[in-house]
């Protein structure tokens, strides 16, 4: 079982060496947690965009410019796709993004004729070490889906679900999570949470175990379950928080971040490949575990 970040960066140095490549790789930020990962031996990194503007910001950050493959392209949307193209043209390889608008890198990644695109949705999830839960915590979606239906929810689970598989969790536990723990007609989450569970019991959501609803609380803490009468053997062992909106997702990401002392590490899965797409107020740290997050999963594409 995995406790900690470093977990994660000890899982991607025992697999074989990965690519990645960096979209618009200009971000001091991006360049150093990519350093860091190349050092570190589970990557090495194809930079891809303008040269000059690339080899400015290593020279700034006192890297070895030889430690890096540079592709030159100028225009920051040419950047992306030819980023995206050489990600899905090559087994091993990953995305992330660098200085660029989220917009940009996923229209590239999401190109029909050449991209990343499947069947299936993407969403954001979050893997987080937090100091008062005693193993690693995920969590979906932050950042993707805006306000997912039901269906769109068993999508999200069944990504995180991936994530969980190729970090070790062969039956990760899931929990959905609502403002209350009773089902409620006029409260869509908790609609959603026993539509699913529902799901889960007869086979249509494989390689988990789903509860629900759950309040906050009582999905990680056990004695807050037990007070509410919440006999979910799941309650205050959950592996993976489904967040009934963006908004939860994002404040909760961000609160365990900036207030609780968490560390992160995030990825877009529901592609051909994995997508480190972080936002640009996250630590290099976050970015850095998010790489080698990505480099697991890639492991498996």
């Amino acid at each position: 079982m995995m406790k900690t970040m470093q977990d994660l960066v000890e899982k991607a140095k025992q697999l074989s060496k990965k690519t990645l490549v960096v979209a618009v790789a200009n971000d001091h930020h991006v360049l150093e947690a990519v350093d860091k990962a190349v050092q570190e031996g589970f990557v090495k990194a194809i930079l891809v965009g303008d040269n000059n503007l690339i080899t400015e910001t290593i020279e700034d950050l006192g890297l070895n410019r030889d430690d890096f493959e540079i592709l030159h392209v100028v225009d920051t949307v040419q950047a992306c796709e030819e980023a995206v193209k050489l990600v899905s043209q090559n087994t091993g390889y990953f995305l992330m993004k660098g200085y660029v608008d989220t917009s940009v890198i996923l229209r590239a990644a999401l190109d029909k004729e050449y991209g990343l695109r499947t069947k299936n949705r993407i969403s954001h999830v979050s893997v987080l070490e937090i100091p008062s839960y005693h193993k690693l915590l995920m969590m979906s979606d932050g950042a993707m889906n805006i306000d997912p239906d039901v269906n769109i929810k068993q999508e999200i689970i069944e990504n995180a679900v991936r994530v969980a598989h190729a970090i070790g969790l062969e039956k990760p536990n899931v929990a959905c999570v609502a403002a209350v723990e009773k089902v409620n007609p006029k409260m869509t989450a908790t609609v959603d949470a026993e539509a699913l569970v529902k799901r889960n019991q007869k086979d249509l959501i494989k390689g988990c175990v789903i509860g629900g609803p759950f309040g906050f609380d009582n999905a990680i803490n056990k004695e807050a379950a037990e007070h509410k009468g919440v006999n979910d053997p799941m309650a205050g062992d959950v592996d993976i928080l489904l967040m009934p909106q963006i908004e939860s997702g994002n404040v909760f990401y961000k609160s365990m971040m900036f207030l609780a002392n968490a560390k992160g590490a995030s990825v877009i899965a529901g592609a051909k490949k994995p997508i480190v797409l972080t936002s640009r107020a996250d630590s290099m740290e976050s970015k850095y575990y998010s790489i080698a997050l990505s480099a697991i999963i890639a492991d498996l594409q």
